[in-house]
């Protein structure tokens, strides 16, 4: 329940652009193609397509989205692995907000969303520059539906990569 409160409270602060807050995502995407070519539209049709596909591998997508400034920032990389997550971390203190004295982070409870990881990836002294920048909010367990950034991530992923191949 706390968790809960601390994340609401952070969500209902005025925009700071020095300290923005910052909702923060992942998730993996199959790559689909089609196998044949649908038939063409008809009026009063809709568009037919095949239920067979070509499976063309994955993709991870990286996302972060500041809700009060009405920004996002997608990274697609190869892999989820524990190094393209800390990079994705490194590139938001470097590359996305190099001027904010501080990042209020709101992420959810991913194995891999730890202080640990980017200690293992950069060593201590890297990984403690970027922490320092940052503040943690985790969501609550059962409750990652309260990060922004998921939700944008769904209705993204949702509308156009699964419905197009």
């Amino acid at each position: 329940m706390a968790r809960l409160k601390v994340v609401l409270e952070l969500y209902a602060q005025p925009y700071d652009p020095v300290r923005p807050t910052v909702c923060f995502d992942e998730k993996s995407v199959q790559l689909l193609a089609d196998s044949r070519l649908g038939l063409p539209l008809k009026p009063g049709y809709p568009r037919r397509q095949d239920y067979e596909y070509v499976r063309r591998g994955t993709r991870n997508v990286f996302i972060f989205v500041e809700p009060k400034a009405g920004r996002r920032h997608v990274l697609v990389t190869r892999r989820r692995t524990k190094e393209d997550l800390a990079q994705a971390l490194r590139d938001l203190v470097d590359v996305l907000y190099p001027k904010a004295a501080s990042i209020d982070l709101v992420w959810d409870n991913l194995n891999t969303h730890a202080t640990d990881t980017l200690i293992e990836i950069f060593g201590k002294v890297e990984a403690d520059r970027i922490l320092a920048r940052w503040v943690f909010h985790p969501t609550p367990l059962h409750a990652a539906w309260l990060n922004i950034a998921e939700s944008d991530l769904n209705a993204m992923t949702g509308a156009s990569l699964t419905k197009g191949r």
